[in-house]
């Protein structure tokens, strides 16, 4: 894929449904009595993996593109997979399927493609363990392929040392299947998908503070839920439209979660002109539409609190002050190290190939703005985020940019660049 500068950007656009509410709705659908109807589903490669897993367990699911029914079978329904349950490229179903499959009766093994099998898994097994499931990893590498044999469990409460929402889910999923009441505490809350859907199909889920708590053995029921644009969709425009020059993007139906909204608050820390309108509830989610302009941007540090709200805007936010005078500081992103790359040596070395002047850190990254950016050859690691951040830092960059692999982004967002395509013509 090559892509060249573009002088003009502008447009009305939508971007596709939410990534971790489209495999949550699949998910809790599945193990609901009755029928879910998911509209604004996202047709990428990791939610239709969410699916063919759940159809290996015994589900019936239509999918007619972002339509999808689910024939929920309760609790209890789920039945044991004929073959390893494939999550190909997805953390999210690889973790919070674990959580389901812990309280099945059913041995189960769970396996993925070669990013996934890198990823660590010692963060979920040991507190499902904790909690009575038997799970192991089948190189005994703390990686995938994982084996578990469910059932028997017992309620927990977890100090998770790590803010992560694929942790915390799996946890409250276990404890769907046990007596009692089970809560997970973070060291700082992140994404709360997992609280606010399962409330909405009948479980009794409380949050206080960075504590997530559910109670045992609910009756859940199927939903009919509209999926929200996702906010990591929307990030790569948002930056588009606030580094060219004379943009202006109404982007709509964006879901504004404040535990989502991270990318949102830095832009405007940023010097970023961001304006939410239209603001709503759709399916228990906070909805609205923005509308971004041209922005002179400036350094900034970012860490702390913030980190889960916009860890996988990271990549986005880093071209942004390659574009920003002044320097950003990104810290406390460790978690960077074990995502679909390791993208703080991914954004740091594209960045430089650039003509970035930018430098890793153990948690982060520095980088000095304010340099013309030049086209280069971008190493994509077959991350999607890692193409996406720099397809967008390509359209303001002099010459040409090329992506080694511009299919990775299938991932996540399939008509990226038909939209990119269609602000800057």
């Amino acid at each position: 894929m090559e892509i060249t500068k573009s002088t003009h950007l502008s447009g009305d656009i939508t971007v596709p449904g939410d990534k971790s509410i489209s495999h949550r709705g699949v998910m809790f659908g599945a193990i609901a009595d009755g029928i879910t109807e998911l509209s604004g589903f996202l047709d990428g490669a990791d939610c239709r993996s969410t699916i063919s897993c759940f159809r290996n367990l015994g589900i019936s699911i239509q999918q007619d593109s972002n339509q999808v029914r689910i024939y929920g079978k309760g609790l209890h329904g789920l039945s044991a997979p004929v073959d390893t349950l494939d999550v190909g490229n997805s953390g999210t179903t690889m973790r919070l399927i674990s959580g389901i499959l812990s309280g099945c009766s059913f041995s189960s093994t769970l396996n993925g493609d070669t990013s996934i099998q890198q990823r660590p898994m010692n963060r979920i097994i040991t507190p499902l363990t904790m909690m009575g499931a038997d799970i192991t990893s089948l190189k005994d590498n703390g990686c995938a392929p994982l084996r578990i044999q469910g059932g028997h469990l017992h309620s927990i409460s977890y100090d998770s040392p790590v803010a992560s929402a694929q942790v915390k889910s799996a946890i409250l999923l276990a404890g769907l299947y046990c007596d009692g009441i089970t809560s997970v505490t973070e060291p700082v809350l992140s994404r709360n998908h997992t609280e606010l859907m399962l409330r909405g199909f009948g479980a009794k889920v409380t949050s206080e503070g960075c504590t997530a708590s559910i109670v045992g053995h609910p009756t859940l029921h199927g939903q009919q839920i509209t999926i929200p644009g996702d906010i990591s969709s929307a990030a790569y425009f948002i930056a588009a439209a606030l580094i060219v020059p004379h943009a202006s993007l109404m982007i709509r139906n964006v879901n504004c979660n404040p535990t989502r909204d991270g990318i949102i608050k830095v832009a405007r820390q940023m010097g970023g002109k961001i304006i939410f309108e239209n603001q709503r509830v759709v399916s228990g989610e906070e909805v609205c539409d923005l509308v971004v302009t041209s922005s002179s941007l400036h350094g900034v540090t970012i860490g702390g609190d913030i980190i889960p709200t916009l860890i996988d805007e990271i990549p986005m936010i880093a071209v942004m002050a390659a574009y920003a005078s002044g320097d950003t500081i990104i810290r406390d992103a460790a978690e960077l190290k074990v995502k679909e790359s390791n993208r703080i040596d991914s954004v740091v070395q594209n960045l430089q190939a650039m003509g970035v002047d930018a430098t890793a850190t153990s948690d982060g990254m520095i980088i000095h703005g304010g340099r013309p950016l030049h086209g280069a050859h971008i190493i994509t690691h077959s991350d999607h985020r890692i193409a996406m951040s720099f397809s967008i830092a390509a359209i303001a960059a002099d010459g040409t940019t090329t992506l080694d692999d511009a299919d990775c982004i299938e991932i996540s967002y399939p008509q990226f660049f038909d939209t990119l395509h269609r602000i800057c013509s």
